[in-house]
C-alpha cells in the first residue's frame, strides 16, 4: 500500500507471481482497509482516491449490457497490446476528496509513446466526459486516435460517442483488473504529485492542467531510450502523417 499500489494490483501481483498460498482478492482488501478493526492504519490514505469512507457497493457496480462482450479487451487486437502500433489509448478518471465537489480530470495515455493528455470535467456523467475527449482529440489526424481502452466504470458507458465523432474503437478491461491499462495506472501515480486527492479543481483551469502534461510529457522516459513522450509523439505524427 505504501508503494501506491491498489488492491486490485496488490491482488493480481499476488495471483500472477504466487506468492500467497491464500488467495486475495481485491474486495478483501477493501475490507480489511475500511474494517473497524484496521480502520486506525489508516490505509485508505494510500488508494488513489483516498477516500475516508467507502462508497456503497452499488455505486461502484457498472451497468450490467453496458460494455457489449465485443468490446472487451480479450477481443482487442494483439498489436494495440504490444505495442507495436501508434495511435492506441488508456483512459481513467482521477478522482479527488468529497468536499471539493464532484470535478474530475480523465487522464488519457498514448501506449507507445506514453504521451499524456489532461482533460478537466465538472462531474462523472459519461456523455459529456466523452464529448470532451471527442473535442480534444479531433485536432489530431485519425491514425493517432484509433482505439481507446479504458475500464468499465459508468463514466465511460457513453464509449460510442467516441466512434461516432472520432471513429475511435473502444475497449474495456476485465472486471477489477487495472493492470489491463497499466499505461495510465502508472500515468496517474506521476500525475498525483502535481494533483493529490485533496486537490481543489475549482481553483483550477484546464491551462494549468495543460501545463502539468507538459511537464510529464517533457521528461525523459528510459522505456522511451530517454527520449520524452512529447519527443516520441511528435516523431510518430511525422513518420505516420
Amino acid at each position: 500500500m505504501e508503494a501506491r499500489w491498489s488492491p486490485e494490483q496488490i491482488a493480481g501481483r499476488l495471483v500472477s507471481e504466487k506468492l500467497s498460498l491464500v488467495r486475495v482478492c481485491a474486495e478483501t482488501i477493501y475490507r480489511f482497509i475500511y474494517s473497524k478493526e484496521d480502520y486506525q492504519l489508516g490505509l485508505y490514505h494510500y488508494l488513489p482516491e483516498a477516500r475516508r469512507k467507502r462508497r456503497p457497493l452499488r455505486s461502484r457496480k457498472p451497468r450490467d449490457g453496458a460494455f457489449p462482450a465485443s468490446h472487451r479487451i480479450s477481443q482487442r487486437p494483439d498489436f494495440i497490446g504490444n505495442r507495436s502500433r501508434f495511435g492506441h489509448w488508456e483512459g481513467d478518471l482521477i478522482i479527488f476528496e468529497r468536499p471539493f465537489g464532484h470535478a474530475n480530470v480523465t487522464s488519457l495515455v498514448e501506449r507507445k509513446s506514453r504521451y499524456t493528455v489532461l482533460i478537466k470535467n465538472p462531474s462523472r456523467h459519461s456523455r459529456p466526459i466523452m464529448d470532451k475527449i471527442v473535442r480534444a482529440f479531433s485536432r489530431l489526424p485519425a491514425f493517432a486516435r484509433q482505439s481507446f481502452t479504458f475500464d468499465r466504470g459508468t463514466e465511460f458507458a457513453a464509449f460510442r460517442a467516441l466512434e461516432d465523432g472520432i471513429g475511435a474503437r473502444s475497449w474495456f478491461c476485465d472486471p477489477s483488473a487495472p493492470w489491463q491499462k497499466g499505461a495510465v495506472e502508472n500515468a496517474n501515480k506521476r500525475i498525483r504529485r502535481f494533483l493529490p486527492p485533496n486537490t481543489d479543481l475549482s481553483q483550477m483551469s484546464q491551462a494549468t492542467l495543460n501545463q502539468v502534461a507538459r511537464i510529464l510529457n517533457d521528461q525523459p522516459r528510459k522505456c522511451l531510450g530517454y527520449r520524452t513522450p512529447a519527443e516520441a509523439f511528435m516523431a510518430h505524427l511525422q513518420e505516420e502523417a
